[in-house]
């Protein structure tokens, strides 16, 4: 029987194909505006860590000026980065299972492989617990220990990319690369790593590149290695070294701690407070106690990683696509009831109003599925168009993965052209079911 529908269906459509082909063009350019919007809002939304997302915490402490809060629209937030030496000693206190320290930074590679210019790095200089913390894959060997930390030692993780490059992409595991002026081993080369939005670090962008080294943290004060990302000073202090740097009020290092369980949550707070009730008693932190733990989740919240434009483009594109379904709805009325003798004939014959709602169905349901096709087809030149806008690296990286569509996506386009066909054709074909054939008969 459905076969039969589906040849009926081809049979109504050749009969109008410039009306079918307005229909399909109408139902693809709903879903092709809705594909575009959802796949950037859906590469926005995604928390990257999502299975560990509850145990890993952003940490923050409000050392902030007392007459200005760090956001003046949102006075509640203490500041996302921290000083060093607050961060320095929440890390060294082991008041967390385990906990990291890290900021972005840059190194000069000079690769030893012929033919390979030197060429700028962005480094992450962090604690060895880096990797661990952040699930971060190895294609070849490891990370460091805490000893390298401390030494330091000139040990350095590489990028898969960086690899490539400096190594031509071979186990490069204990090889040499210069950065600088100093001989690093190196110790791991990563797999491909970049996650989306890059939860870790959103100080430098949300969607930034990764990096291509990585870096013991205890390198970052013994070369002096510069800060690329914010470094918020909020009173006049005489910086006239990188050790008064460190001394300062200034915020500029990402503190990450995992607290795997309720228990260490609320007693890696308890301590997060006392250790700010006694800097207060010492003379520092002057606002009023205000220290937030923030999951994964609320950290891409705190930091408006999706904003409200974008969710506000979701709901004008839904409206897009209603409106698209509005006008086909009207397109199938005029059809089926152009068609209405026709089915008066089947009517007469025997056929029911279930039937011929069935079989009206099951062409709208073409349509659909056509319209998804071709709504699939724009929504991918629509996203290459969105990537052609940015032409410097950072800005391609990035487009890059807003843009890709993955198979979710594709599943959730065909299922939604389906819902929508089916939508737009209820009332067409609840219509003609119910039209008395008689009417029809008597013109024939």
């Amino acid at each position: 029987m459905y076969a039969y529908d589906l040849r009926l269906a081809w049979q109504s459509i050749r009969r109008n194909p410039g009306l079918a082909a307005l229909m399909v063009l109408a139902i693809a350019l709903g879903i092709a505006v809705v594909t575009v919007t959802f796949t950037v809002y859906h590469a926005m939304a995604t928390n990257p860590i999502a299975h560990k997302g509850d145990r890993l915490y952003a940490v923050t402490i409000d050392t902030w000026d007392p007459q200005q809060a760090y956001e003046e629209d949102k006075p509640e937030h203490p500041p996302t980065l921290m000083t060093y030496r607050d961060a320095t000693h929440l890390y060294g206190s082991k008041a967390a299972p385990r906990a990291l320290i890290m900021y972005k930074s840059g190194l000069l590679a000079l690769p030893e492989r012929e033919g390979v210019k030197p060429f700028e790095t962005i480094a992450r200089v962090t604690t060895h617990e880096f990797f661990s913390m952040f699930d971060v894959p190895f294609q070849y060997g490891g990370g460091w220990d805490a000893a390298a930390d401390r030494g330091p030692e000139p040990v350095v993780v590489i990028s898969h990319e960086t690899n490539e490059k400096a190594f031509g992409g071979e186990n490069s595991v204990g090889r040499t690369l210069k950065l600088g002026k100093t001989d690093y081993r190196v110790a791991g080369v990563l797999e491909p790593y970049a996650p989306s939005p890059k939860f870790f670090d959103l100080n430098n962008g949300s969607f930034d590149d990764p990096e291509d080294v990585y870096v013991p943290f205890g390198w970052g004060r013994a070369q002096e290695l510069p800060v690329y990302g914010n470094t918020n000073c909020w009173k006049s202090e005489t910086l006239e070294s990188y050790q008064d740097f460190l001394n300062s009020e200034c915020v500029w290092l990402q503190v990450w701690a995992e607290l795997p369980t309720a228990a260490d949550r609320d007693k890696f707070q308890a301590y997060l407070d006392n250790y700010a009730r006694a800097q207060k008693a010492a003379g520092r932190m002057p606002r009023p106690l205000n220290n937030q733990l923030y999951d994964v989740d609320h950290w891409l919240d705190r930091n408006e990683v999706v904003q409200r434009d974008n969710r506000v483009l979701i709901g004008i594109a839904a409206l897009f696509l209603g409106v698209c379904i509005v006008n086909v709805v009207g397109l199938l009325l005029a059809k089926f009831l152009n068609g209405a003798p026709l089915t008066g004939l089947r009517r007469a014959l025997g056929a029911s109003r279930r039937d011929i709602m069935r079989q009206h169905m099951t062409e709208v349901l073409l349509l659909g599925f056509a319209g998804g096709l071709l709504g699939l087809v724009l929504a991918v030149a629509g996203l290459a168009g969105i990537r052609s806008m940015y032409t410097s690296d950072w800005n391609r990286g990035a487009a890059e993965r807003l843009t890709e569509i993955d198979p979710t996506v594709v599943l959730v386009t065909l299922a939604l052209a389906l819902v929508a066909g089916a939508i737009a054709g209820l009332y067409p074909s609840w219509r003609i079911g119910r039209t008395a054939p008689a009417v029809y008969l008597k013109t024939q």
